[in-house]
């Protein structure tokens, strides 16, 4: 198997894990009620801070800039840790961490501070994210024998 075939497996599996994600998330928001978090927007703003860039535009233009690069970021991770598993899992027969912990190494989120309801809301997409990505990778590994 080549290393490109088992890159694309990953890619398309990290894409079915983060629209799982997506879709946990959404529906625990329409459930609940709740906001979006704003750590993807956060982690934008950090981001661009330490590159020492700035997001262009006046005060709302910068805000619906981030609005939208804080989702692609998400989308980015998502398929990036695919990828990687993709990759990885061929040599190294174990998952590729979770990209969640650049949240707390950014310093934009400390789990050690949530509530129940915020572990929820965070760990039931990931863990959602993780399946279905390990299921694409099964099936087509799967299908390839």
């Amino acid at each position: 198997m080549t290393v490109r075939t088992r890159a694309l497996e990953g890619l398309a599996a990290g894409a079915v894990g983060t629209t799982a994600l997506n879709a946990v998330t959404y529906l625990d928001m329409a459930v609940r009620g709740r906001a979006a978090s704003e750590a993807p927007q956060e982690a934008v703003e950090t981001l661009a801070d330490r590159a020492g860039v700035s997001v262009p535009g006046d005060h709302d233009e910068r805000d619906n800039r981030i609005a939208g690069l804080g989702p692609l970021l998400g989308l980015g991770t998502g398929l990036a840790v695919g990828l990687g598993i993709g990759v990885l899992t061929a040599a190294v027969k174990a998952p590729a961490g979770r990209a969640g912990a650049c949240i707390v190494a950014l310093g934009i989120s400390d789990p050690r501070e949530w509530e129940p309801a915020d572990w929820a809301a965070d760990i039931v997409p990931h863990l959602a994210y993780g399946a279905a990505t390990a299921a694409v990778l099964l099936t087509l590994r799967r299908a390839r024998r």
